[in-house]
């Protein structure tokens, strides 16, 4: 295996395509397809040696099995947007080509995103002698492989994880966000939720906080949101009773966020606008500045990792954090791109290494990544320009975040 197909042209889908580009030993061929082919040829100006550009239209399952036929794939990299998961996976399905993805399934007519619907695919997948790979980006993803490896080489039990996200950089906007508006939006309305105790429990969004001191960042105010990577962990990480997802805003942008709901803005239902049908947020999405037009000002790191407590492989009680700290600048530089967006963009890469070296089979079915094994993912990573760290956490550490009652 050594061809691939990369769907999606935006920020992350283009650090991807990059990645993919600087290790020709692995990917001899890269195919890079989008609803506008102007978003795939700017892509490939910044890739070492050449790409082949494709337009298509991922909505339309035979427009993307034509061109699925045409390019011969190996594997096929779903960059595109949560909505277009599922028509993918069915292009894929109808073609026989192995699958990945970096966000699950979210239909466009609810703010709603879980598994569910990309389960289902498993006896289908299965019969047809391909795999899917679910959630290979960074959070989920990376976040998720933390815990299988946590799980395999650091804990007897894992008993609590706090899975947590901080961006602390600046890129000179009044108001922008840092990857697909519409999605993140949609993301951060949504009711909170997390699962303790073998149940979920939902609450109103934002409704709680507390600060998490971040590696090379320090305390940050923090909100607990849920985050699709719960919905598999409390499946797949045995002896878990609790798991929650943290992710900083900025006092900024909850003051615009506020603003916008208050004026129905982040709406996902149409409106009518001079006898048209309008949806807000998706207006909304045309007037905020893309994300691939952040990364040129952009100052300041990503933090990101994970937190566990349990009892460790010697029987002792055990608190440990897994995390990866990332500079915008850094990532621009290679890429072109702001952090957030690459560290999407490059464990897709890794994933698909993972696949075509054989570690991660092939094997029919539908997987999340904690299914599959962590470590050789965990040896690759850091070369690839997203480096991790462990330690363990003195009893003082991350006081406010252990004290939260949930």
């Amino acid at each position: 295996m050594d061809t691939v197909l990369i769907i999606g042209a935006g920020a992350a889908g283009s650090v991807t395509a990059q990645k993919c580009a600087m290790n020709r030993d692995v990917f001899k061929t890269i195919h890079l397809a989008s609803r506008r082919i102007e978003s795939c040829d700017k892509v490939a100006k910044r890739c070492k040696g050449k790409i082949h550009t494709h337009q298509v239209d991922a909505d339309n399952v035979a427009a993307t099995v034509k061109l699925i036929k045409a390019t011969k794939p190996d594997l096929v990299i779903n960059m595109a947007l949560p909505y277009q998961d599922l028509p993918i996976m069915d292009a894929c399905l109808e073609t026989g080509v192995h699958y990945m993805d970096t966000a699950n399934y979210e239909p466009r007519d609810v703010a709603k995103f879980e598994y569910s619907w990309q389960w289902k695919y498993q006896s289908k997948y299965k019969k047809a002698g391909i795999m899917a790979i679910l959630g290979c980006g960074f959070d989920p993803g990376q976040s998720n492989i933390y815990c299988a490896y946590a799980q395999e080489f650091l804990f007897d039990e894992i008993e609590t994880i706090d899975i947590v996200d901080c961006n602390d950089g600046s890129h000179g906007k009044a108001f922008a966000t840092n990857f697909n508006p519409e999605i993140n939006l949609r993301e951060v309305t949504q009711r909170g939720k997390y699962w303790k105790d073998g149940k979920w429990i939902d609450i109103d969004p934002l409704s709680i906080n507390c600060m998490v001191d971040f590696p090379e960042v320090g305390p940050r105010k923090s909100y607990l949101i849920y985050h699709e990577e719960e919905e598999s962990l409390v499946k797949n990480i045995k002896g878990l009773k609790q798991i929650r997802f943290w992710m900083t805003f900025s006092d900024n942008y909850i003051k615009h966020l506020d603003v916008l709901q208050n004026v129905g803005m982040t709406r996902i239902d149409p409106v009518m606008y001079k006898g048209n049908p309008v949806i807000p947020m998706e207006f909304l999405k045309e007037l905020l500045p893309p994300p691939s037009s952040l990364g040129a000002n952009y100052t300041g790191k990503t933090s990101i990792g994970v937190i566990f407590t349990g009892t460790g492989k010697n029987g002792k009680p055990r608190r440990t954090m897994i995390y990866n700290v990332c500079e915008h600048k850094d990532c621009y530089k290679e890429t072109g791109a702001q952090a957030v967006s690459y560290t999407t963009g490059v464990p897709p890469v890794v994933g698909a290494m993972m696949l075509f070296k054989g570690h991660w089979g092939p094997k029919a079915g539908v997987y999340n990544v904690e299914q599959l094994p962590s470590k050789p993912f965990m040896d690759e990573i850091g070369k690839q320009g997203l480096p991790w760290h462990v330690f363990d956490l003195k009893k003082t550490d991350q006081k406010d975040l252990f004290k939260v009652e949930t």
